[in-house]
């Protein structure tokens, strides 16, 4: 279990890096490149983003699942390995030619900034992130993310100095990409031999990532539809409210990912050693361990966000602080769907369940949009996230429901919800004391802290081993 705790913490660590860096450099780049240099980034990325989401297909997933159950045995390993990877490269080498393709039809506008995107799905081609995080290594890619990250932060500081260097700004964010990816083929080489494979030993391998390619589509569709759809259902300005709440919740959405990514390949792992009952109680502490962080942060975000988001983004997004009080419900249903698809549904290969249930989230998503947003606007767009993911975790849980003791799980993880809506009741009566909205802020967050650490202090002591600790130390 020191290992899980370990490659979590890496895990949660770059997730709070790769959200705190973009807050850092957003400031400076948005003064520097001004509203059109930033669009013409955004808009050649978002192009790009989708030859790379397409030449990785579902690899990620499959990739991780696939080489934590062969990792035990190098030769089945080296196999697994080569076999995926031919995939990629050969998605990866077609992607490159069809987006020339692209830009030297339809982007002559942007053909400069658009050219140099193209480095983004050559980096695809060297990413093999999935490999090491089915081998748990995940200090290893964490650490070198970290560094390239940082130095790319430097390099937009110290080169990006006019409006005119989009192209420059575009060229280091993708460098430290493809960089990136390349630094682990070294120590990809010490993992693996290199040995001949068959169109047979591919071919096996192309109907699953398949599979686990359309819930990639799908989500990418539902989480760029609302912003699409508000910015032809409604206007500009509910786009920017809507985009400011949905990078809020993202903070904790990062921690519950992380998670999700470190058990992926211990599950996995587990599964095909035929160790169920351990597998089991993965799933049950994990579930317990994220939905007492997931409950205080849905109620906690909601209990200060009408004073936060003002004092941090300023008066003009004052809306986003009440979406906010509706979208924090997904971290929620977002951390319990996580935890059946990444420990359950993928490493036990059920993923027609995850990829039905994605599908119908997207659509319940497209339905609620189109009836809501011409009415409502960002808070019909808020309800229909909420709504999808909803259906994607009440679908999941009901399609398990014979496999998993779910009502176990129910029963286990109520105390924390009752706990963390009395933490959220107290910390709410605190938005009457007529004070400064900063320090009310501050004072909510350190009174909310408080009173769930007091409420959960034997649950803390037992998930930190602090209570084995002291038994060491009485026995010295």
């Amino acid at each position: 279990m020191n290992q899980i705790k370990k490659n979590f913490i890496y895990n949660v660590f770059y997730q709070i890096l790769i959200i705190i860096l973009p807050l850092i450099t957003i400031p400076y780049v948005s003064r520097v490149l001004g509203s059109e240099g930033v669009g013409i980034y955004s808009y050649t990325y978002s192009i790009v983003y989708y030859f790379m989401l397409i030449s990785m297909l579902g690899i990620n997933n499959y990739g991780n699942r696939t080489i934590a159950k062969a990792r035990d045995d190098k030769e089945k390993l080296s196999k697994a390995f080569i076999s995926i990877y031919s995939i990629q490269l050969f998605m990866s080498i077609l992607m490159i030619m069809l987006y020339i393709i692209y830009i030297l039809i339809f982007d002559n506008k942007y053909l400069l900034v658009a050219s140099i995107q193209i480095i983004y799905i050559i980096s695809a081609m060297f990413d093999i992130n999935w490999f090491f995080f089915g081998l748990e290594k995940f200090k290893l890619t964490v650490v070198r993310s970290t560094l390239v990250k940082i130095l790319s932060l430097i390099g937009i500081f110290v080169f990006i100095k006019t409006k005119n260097d989009v192209w420059l700004y575009a060229l280091i964010l993708s460098l430290s990409t493809l960089v990136s990816n390349i630094l682990l083929i070294p120590f990809l080489l010490k993992e693996i031999n290199i040995i001949k494979i068959s169109f047979k030993d591919i071919k096996k391998h192309i109907k699953p990532i398949l599979i686990l390619f359309i819930p990639v589509i799908a989500v990418s569709l539902y989480r760029i539809m609302d912003k699409i759809m508000l910015g032809l259902l409604s206007n500009i300005n509910e786009v920017g409210y809507y985009e400011q709440a949905d990078k809020m919740v993202t903070v904790p959405l990062g921690i519950i990912t992380a998670l999700g990514t470190v058990m992926l390949p211990r599950i996995s792992n587990l599964v095909a050693k035929g160790e169920n009952k351990r597998v089991l109680e993965y799933i049950k502490k994990s579930v317990n361990f994220m939905m007492f962080l997931a409950f205080p942060m849905c109620f906690g975000m909601i209990a200060v966000s009408n004073d936060f988001i003002p004092i941090f983004l300023g008066e003009d997004f004052i809306k986003t602080g009440y979406l906010v009080n509706y979208i924090s419900f997904i971290i929620i249903f977002t951390s319990f769907a996580n935890i059946i698809r990444t420990q359950y549904l993928i490493p036990k290969e059920k993923d027609k369940i995850y990829t039905l249930s994605v599908i119908g989230g997207a659509v319940t998503n497209l339905i609620i949009n189109f009836i809501l947003i011409p009415k409502y606007q960002s808070i019909g767009a808020a309800i229909g996230t909420i709504a999808a993911e909803l259906y994607v975790m009440v679908y999941q849980v009901y399609k398990v429901r014979k496999e998993l003791p779910i009502k176990d799980y129910l029963k286990d993880i109520l105390p924390l919800f009752i706990k963390a809506l009395i933490m959220f009741i107290i910390i709410l009566s605190i938005k009457c004391i007529p004070i400064n909205p900063l320090y009310r802020v501050i004072l909510q967050i350190v009174i909310g802290i408080l009173i769930y650490v007091l409420l959960n202090y034997k649950y803390i002591l037992e998930i930190t081993n602090i209570k084995n600790i002291f038994k060491k130390k009485v026995i010295k």
